[in-house]
């Protein structure tokens, strides 16, 4: 046990500084270089720089987590995309409350740091210390469940977060979202980019330059998606 704890926390702090200063370097992209993830880029900044926002968004995805390394033995994609990236915003705000801060990497790696080895630490041993008939009951009956949270949960509330920010937000989260679930099967993305999307057009005016060019990008995005996926043919 003493020696998973000791490479759960290296593993832990390495991961977490790369995708938390990485997540913070994606607020000054394509002026410089980002090496984190769209999705986690839109889902942090839709949390509006409230560190409850960002805790509770995080908190939502650790049960599925736990339930995922319990049932399979492996970490889910959201520890990294999701948790760590949120609950590193959520600790930085926590210390000054500017949400510029959640743009500078270092102080991101650092609370990176610290969040990656305490939750890969604690889901490693949790899987670790599970006994295996549980195991087996973690991944029929706890998983399905906590799939449903970002199935269809997830979803609906980004939607309705969109439909209650204001009336682009509601458009293009709605637009977005659909062909979001239709083209991968899950309409979060979607909704998040529709949301950026309305408040650039809310911010700009829809004939904008800036609102054209999110929208027109949003828009490729999704057509080359669809294409790669071969629901289209040019």
């Amino acid at each position: 046990m003493i020696d998973l704890i000791i490479k759960s926390v290296i593993v832990g702090a390495l991961a977490g500084a790369g995708v938390a200063g990485g997540a913070a370097r994606m607020f000054s992209a394509p002026e410089i270089q980002g090496m984190g993830a769209f999705r986690t880029l839109g889902e942090m900044d839709a949390c509006k720089g409230d560190p409850i926002a960002h805790f509770t968004f995080g908190l939502g995805f650790v049960f599925s987590s736990a339930a995922s390394t319990v049932g399979t033995g492996s970490l889910s994609s959201d520890v990294l995309h999701r948790i760590v990236p949120n609950w590193s915003a959520s600790l930085v705000l926590a210390r000054d409350n500017k949400k510029e801060s959640i743009a500078k990497p270092f102080d991101m790696a650092i609370a990176g740091a610290i969040v990656g080895a305490v939750v890969v630490t604690f889901l490693n041993t949790l899987a670790s210390s599970i006994p295996k008939g549980m195991s087996v009951i973690a991944e029929k009956v706890v998983t399905p469940a906590a799939d449903m949270i970002i199935m269809p949960v997830m979803p609906v509330a980004f939607w309705l977060a969109g439909l209650n920010a204001g009336k682009w937000q509601g458009i293009l989260a709605t637009i977005f979202g659909g062909l979001a679930q239709y083209i991968m099967g899950n309409a979060t993305p979607g909704c998040v980019l529709g949301i950026l999307a309305g408040q650039s057009v809310e911010d700009s005016g829809l004939s904008s330059k800036r609102s054209i060019a999110f929208i027109s990008f949003i828009s490729i995005m999704f057509l080359l998606i669809a294409y790669f996926r071969g629901l289209i043919k040019f």
